[in-house]
């Protein structure tokens, strides 16, 4: 063990020093000028002019977001418009378009049958079997009741809550106008590590052209006004089967800006996803829905309500960005980086001298030398350390650069 450990300690504590091998070889000589002029390549290229490596760059974007729809759109013979439609009102980076509903009007607090036919029953047994449940419109009573004949099929659970219960496998025919309707999106961010605030179009725009202008990414490229159609066709959508069951769709502000240009060059770029499309095909889950009430009171206080089940267009507006500046620290890095990657063409072509090169046996003696306690002699060319001979030939003169030539082998 002892000598083992004393091995370790003497082979640890050695010095090692490049020594420079020229070697004569036009294929190993274009080889590492090929693979220098790659890495070069790619640090210009990828690195420094693709993914801005110079620069500082700012990802903590701050934005603000504020929208409103116009349109008018006819359900069930009826004129809608914002305020019937629109969910929630305030103009928020979310909201919803209603396309479709189920509405169950005049419903009071009471006693009334299921309607599913999940809550099918022949005896009050089978009701209280599902006493607890909170899968339907109200609670369970555990009573079995028929109102509307003899036939078992019509033989439903009681519940208590509002009633008469919602059937929403009845609806309306959804309303297509909203093809027409406009979304107008403002958008404001700013890049706080630079102090640079922008907006999604520019002051200059005036009223006229805000107003009869629709969004397009090659013709009108900054107006903020969005038509509900264009969005469906960039994504490919149905309009019928997204008005009937209702989606998710995004809207992507994106802001990628280099502040090495002038400012007014950093503006924004849409895109448009479908963002529920992972359930595009789920039998479980399809389309997007949502229900709310609205409430009234008779004269002699019993409570009302219209219960309304929505599918609507749900947009998210999302806002993400980063900008870039030139900085010294970060291209200084980059720069040193690349200066020391142009050294792997070095390793490339040693592993090729070493393992496939007709002169690799010579390569090889040339370049790996060790030398154990070197102890020169006057006028003698051979190093000795007692009886151990390090190098057995050395064919230099004292004030040799130690750079060896090996001829030109192909």
């Amino acid at each position: 063990m002892a000598p083992r450990v004393l091995g370790f300690i003497k082979g640890f504590f050695v010095y090692e020093t490049a020594k420079s091998v020229v070697v004569k070889s036009w294929s190993v000589g274009i080889i590492n000028r090929i693979v220098q002029l790659l890495i070069i390549l790619y640090f210009i290229c990828w690195v420094f002019m693709h993914e801005k490596a110079h620069q500082l760059r700012d990802t903590g974007i701050e934005s603000a977001v504020m929208t409103k729809v116009k349109g008018l759109g006819n359900f069930n013979d009826r004129v809608m418009d914002v305020a019937d439609y629109v969910i929630p009102s305030q103009g928020a980076s979310s909201f919803s378009i209603i396309t479709n509903m189920v509405v169950t009007a005049n419903q009071t607090q009471g006693y009334c049958p299921e309607i599913e036919k999940k809550f099918s029953c022949t005896s009050d047994g089978d009701c209280e079997k599902k006493i607890g449940l909170n899968i339907g419109n109200g609670m369970i009573t555990g009573k079995c009741l028929n109102d509307n004949g003899t036939s078992n099929d019509t033989w439903r659970c009681e519940i208590q809550g509002w009633c008469p219960a919602e059937d929403d496998t009845i609806s309306g025919k959804p309303m297509h106008e909203v093809e027409n309707f406009t979304i107008f999106i403002k958008n404001s961010i700013r890049f706080p590590l630079f102090g640079v605030a922008r907006g999604n179009f520019p002051s200059s725009l005036n009223r006229s052209y805000i107003q009869s202008c629709n969004y397009d990414p090659v013709r009108h490229p900054f107006c903020p006004i969005f038509k509900v159609g264009d969005i469906l066709k960039h994504l490919n959508q149905s309009l019928e089967n997204i008005t009937k069951i209702g989606g998710e769709i995004g809207i992507n502000i994106n802001w990628k800006c280099n502040l090495d240009y002038d400012e007014e060059n950093c503006n924004p770029k849409y895109f448009f996803t479908r963002l529920d499309a992972a359930f595009e095909h789920s039998s479980v889950s399809k389309g997007y829905n949502f229900r709310f009430a609205k409430y009234y009171q008779s004269e002699d206080g019993t409570e009302y309500r219209t219960l309304h089940k929505a599918y609507a267009i749900r947009f998210e507006i999302i806002v993400s960005g980063n900008a870039g500046k030139f900085n010294v620290v970060p291209f200084l890095i980059n720069l040193v980086a690349a200066f020391t990657s142009v050294g792997l063409a070095t390793v490339f072509c040693d592993i090729i001298l070493l393992n496939f090169h007709k002169g690799a046996d010579e390569y090889k003696a040339k370049k790996f030398e060790e030398v154990s306690g070197v102890v020169p002699e006057s006028g003698s060319n051979i190093l000795y350390k007692g009886s151990q001979v390090s190098i057995k030939a050395l064919e230099k003169n004292s004030n040799d650069s130690g750079t060896f030539s090996i001829g030109r082998q192909e």
